[in-house]
């Protein structure tokens, strides 16, 4: 075997990985969004879990692709753990599926009307049709539809490269003497793992082998363990996928390669008897693709029979290697504060629904404050607990719309009423503003990755608006959680100051752009920076209206805030002159900022905080 030939052998296998993905993908897209709606909704029990994952990992020719799905549903609370399981069983199965589409490779091998359904016809026919549907249909199903030929028309050539490319090895003693190591089913399991974990695709690894077998030199002995050993191999990409999810993701993932590891070892048993009794013309025989697809298909199905009983340990065990962070186990306390038993109480509810908003009102503000001291210090950690507390933020508004809905249908009077209503309004906005902080650390992540530096003067202008913004964000949630009116009518006045503010910035910034102080690629980061800042102020101006409107029985913020001035003229120009001068860039020094964490400290019900820094560095230069 030349060095053509494993160019071939390598070409053919990139082909078969290529249309494997494109034939996927468009079964995805002619799916739309419904895979993942029927991952999450057909799991209610372990059979109909493991005839979905079967379906969905046949259709879109991957068990990994599955698995990773199935992880960011219980990653985000969507699914449970245990429900997991049953899915990724068959989705072990399903995977075999593509060992069986290889066997077409082996019609047609006679002349006359059987040669038309010879790899070679059937694959250009595929691909005619898919190129015709891809370039004359308007339709993007269609179109989609033809993506799906056109990847398994690339897939089935990749397979006939790869059988092409291996049959000079059909003479050759050496790669014979190779093969019978691996009558070894220790190293067999080993090399397919290994093998499988380079590909990255079980369906590739067993694709090739099957090309091999072409050759006739794979036998049954060594071709089980191999088998075996891809299975495991397999659960690479998904341990790689579960990097950065949450504990009950990664759970998930090490169940998929639990599942693997304990089928293998179970189906040895088996292996091993056979071994002993079968005589030794049938296990040096030499096996085919069809045989690989059966012995392939036959491992996965046993291993899954034999380990649905065991959903349960399975679980257990995974609990008892990944332990949930501190942070998540308060989080789960907060959920499980929403008893659904309470729902037909509204005023247990309404005290428990209190307790986690505050919760999330602080996890939001927590998660600001990080966000803005990527500004000044990046760290991978720190834009990864930023994301983990959006995360949580999301979960939190989740949970509590859904209850409070439920709460709401009950039989309320005017002061619960009041309550739900204020609570619905407002843990929008709070779920909102730990968005805007989720954006401010990706712009934070361009301000390190770009090496991008601000003029002094930019510098000075970005902390006085982070000054005013951490202040809006203390008030708007410590007036929230405190049920202080009082404190929220500060909101509005300091929101409106914000908003001159950013006007100001932005004049000031185009200047210095104009000027050539400062680049626009500068420009367009200054100015995600102030659209960021300026609706999170929008926001706890929201949460702060809320408040006040539900407190005086009015329902139109508009008018309200039209008004505001006019019934509360005293108090809000006040506040407004207060502001004004305290943020002042003529008068105020803000070369350098620390955060005031003594308002948003001053909660009873207030988490600990991070303490930060200024939001830019003053050490930056022009």
């Amino acid at each position: 075997m030349g060095i053509a030939n494993v160019l071939s052998l390598l070409c053919g296998v990139a082909l078969f990985l290529y249309g494997m993905s494109v034939m996927g993908d468009g079964l995805k897209r002619v799916a739309g969004n419904k895979l993942e709606v029927i991952l999450w909704r057909l799991s209610s029990t372990p059979l109909k879990g493991v005839l979905l994952g079967f379906g969905v990992t046949a259709a879109i020719q991957s068990s990994s692709a599955t698995t990773i799905m199935v992880i960011g549903f219980v990653n985000s609370g969507m699914m449970k753990g245990v429900q997991s399981i049953p899915i990724i069983l068959g989705a072990n199965v399903g995977t075999s599926v593509t060992g069986w589409l290889l066997c077409l490779s082996l019609l047609g091998g006679g002349g006359g009307w059987v040669s038309l359904f010879s790899t070679a016809t059937i694959t250009a026919a595929v691909a005619i049709a898919g190129t015709l549907l891809r370039m004359v249909s308007k339709s993007s199903t269609k179109k989609h539809v033809g993506d799906i030929l056109l990847g398994f028309a690339v897939l089935m050539f990749g397979m006939s490269a790869m059988s092409d490319a291996v049959l000079p090895l059909k003479e050759s003693a050496k790669f014979r003497e190779l093969l019978l190591l691996f009558d070894n089913p220790i190293l067999g399991i080993l090399v397919g793992a290994a093998f499988t974990a380079v590909l990255q695709s079980a369906s590739a690894a067993v694709g090739i082998l099957q090309a091999l077998s072409m050759t006739g030199a794979i036998t049954a002995e060594a071709a089980v363990p191999i088998i075996m050993g891809i299975a495991i191999g397999a659960s690479v990409p998904v341990l790689l996928g579960a990097i950065g999810a949450g504990p009950t993701g990664r759970r998930t993932s090490l169940v998929y390669l639990f599942i693997n590891v304990l089928g293998t070892a179970i189906c040895l048993i088996p292996y091993f008897i056979a071994n002993a009794l079968l005589p030794e013309s049938v296990r040096h025989g030499a096996v085919g693709p069809v045989e690989l697809a059966l012995i392939n298909s036959g491992f996965r199905v046993l291993s899954t029979v034999a380990l649905l009983p065991f959903i349960n340990g399975l679980r257990r065990l995974a609990h008892r290697l990944v332990k949930d962070r501190p942070e998540d186990l308060v989080q789960q306390a907060m959920i499980d504060k929403l008893e659904e038993r309470f729902v037909a109480h509204p005023a247990l509810a309404i005290e428990q629904s209190k307790i986690v908003i505050a919760k999330m009102a602080d996890t939001t503000q927590e998660n600001l404050l990080r966000a803005l001291k990527l500004l000044s210090k990046w760290s991978d950690a720190e834009y990864a607990a930023v994301e983990r507390l959006e995360n949580q933020v999301d979960t939190y508004e989740d949970k509590l719309g859904t209850y409070l809905v439920k709460v709401n249908r009950q039989e309320l009077d005017p002061e619960q009423n009041k309550e739900i209503s204020k609570f619905l309004h407002c843990i929008s906005d709070i779920e909102r503003i730990s968005d805007h902080a989720m954006n401010l650390a990706e712009v934070a992540r361009e301000i390190a990755e770009k090496k991008v530096t601000f003029s002094r003067e930019a510098q000075r202008e970005l902390n006085a608006l982070v000054a005013a913004v951490e202040e809006i964000v203390g008030l708007a949630m410590g007036a929230f959680e405190e049920e202080n009116v009082k404190e929220a009518y500060r909101v509005e006045p300091l929101e409106e100051m914000i908003d001159m503010l950013c006007d100001e910035l932005k004049l000031h910034h185009v200047n210095r752009v104009q000027a050539g102080e400062c680049t626009l690629d500068q420009g367009f980061v200054f100015n995600d920076l102030l659209t960021n800042l300026e609706r999170v102020a929008d926001h706890c101006s929201n949460i702060a209206v809320a408040m006040i409107e539900l407190e005086i029985g009015a329902f139109d913020t508009h008018e309200y805030l039209s008004s505001l001035r006019d019934v509360h003229a005293d108090s809000f120009d006040r506040y407004f002159e207060h502001y004004k001068n305290k943020y002042d860039l003529e008068k105020g020094d803000f070369s350098t900022g620390v955060y005031d964490l003594s308002r948003a400290e001053s909660s009873p019900r207030s988490a600990a905080r991070v303490a930060a820094p200024a939001a830019v560095s003053s050490s930056r230069e022009p």
